[in-house]
């Protein structure tokens, strides 16, 4: 892994992180899914407008339709709709931790449902990093926090996780750019109409609203996207997925400085174990296995 691959997966997870303390102060002032789909849009237009100044077109493949389309429902619509609902009630740095556990989910999917064998790092890697998120929401429930929410959370988890498993490939074939913006359009589309339902439209202006919907439509909805599928391209989805281990620690920092949220013994011996069994299942997965007879 060269320098600059380093450099991308570090920023990808900054951002990615980053995305739960931004998306906390927009849900104090704003409908969840209002904002979402507000957001969406603005990330969606800022996106296809790159792409037809850099010279790509809607002509995808058809591999890449329907990545754009599993992803629009399953990570813009689901994932994020269900994150942006449960933090009105959750906290930024649990929503974090919870869909931080997207790798193992997705190593355990591989490993029960599609038979691939997961060599012994791989499997103490998942116990270590369930037990983590066993520690964390066992202490956040006895401290109060909102089950519904929690609900919501790890329901958000098993989305993106669909979606990863759903559309490997979708990166290759060009028109980069393009994906992502398209992406970003079903997932406004996805969340305008149950906002539109059952929302009501009250939001309340500030600096804290702008700077927080200006930063999460610029940073983690497009170039934070765009980065991932750049280091996807650069060194493969198995080697750039091992920096999803930085998420639990970043993600919690980062509300801790932001929005003050407290960090209680629990939660540092929790995202410790969470990192390491990420770290371990990554580890495992760039061994060669032997393919299920």
């Amino acid at each position: 892994m060269d320098i600059k691959a380093l450099v991308m997966g570090v920023a990808f997870a900054a951002m990615w992180s980053s995305a739960f303390t931004s998306a906390r102060i927009i849900v104090e002032y704003a409908p969840p899914l209002t904002a979402l789909a507000a957001r969406f849009l603005m990330s969606g237009i800022v996106a296809v407008g790159i792409a037809l100044a850099m010279g790509q077109r809607m002509r995808l493949t058809r591999q890449q339709w329907r990545g754009v389309i599993i992803f629009g429902v399953c990570q813009n619509a689901l994932y994020l709709g269900m994150n942006f609902v449960a933090m009105q009630t959750v906290e930024a740095s649990l929503a974090s931790i919870m869909a931080s556990t997207m790798p193992l989910l997705v190593a355990l999917a591989g490993w029960l449902i599609f038979g691939r064998r997961l060599p012994v790092l791989g499997v103490a890697g998942l116990l270590a990093g369930f037990a983590g998120v066993a520690i964390i929401m066992s202490a956040r429930l006895g401290a109060g926090s909102d089950p519904f929410g929690m609900m919501l959370c790890a329901l958000a988890a098993v989305s993106i996780t669909v979606a990863t498993l759903a559309v490997a490939g979708a990166s290759s074939g060009g028109n980069l750019m393009m994906i992502v913006g398209l992406q970003m359009f079903v997932g406004f589309i996805c969340c305008a109409i149950p906002a539109v339902l059952f929302e009501t439209p009250v939001i309340d202006m500030n600096w804290r609203l702008g700077l927080a919907f200006g930063y999460t439509v610029l940073v983690p909805g497009v170039l934070a996207t765009l980065v991932w599928f750049a280091l996807v391209g650069r060194i493969g989805a198995v080697k750039a997925s091992t920096f999803h281990f930085l998420n639990p620690f970043l993600g919690v920092v980062i509300a801790a400085v932001l929005l003050g949220e407290k960090i209680g013994p629990a939660d540092v011996l929790g995202v410790a174990v969470i990192a390491a069994g990420i770290l371990a299942v990554q580890i495992s997965k760039q061994t060669t296995v032997p393919p299920p007879v």
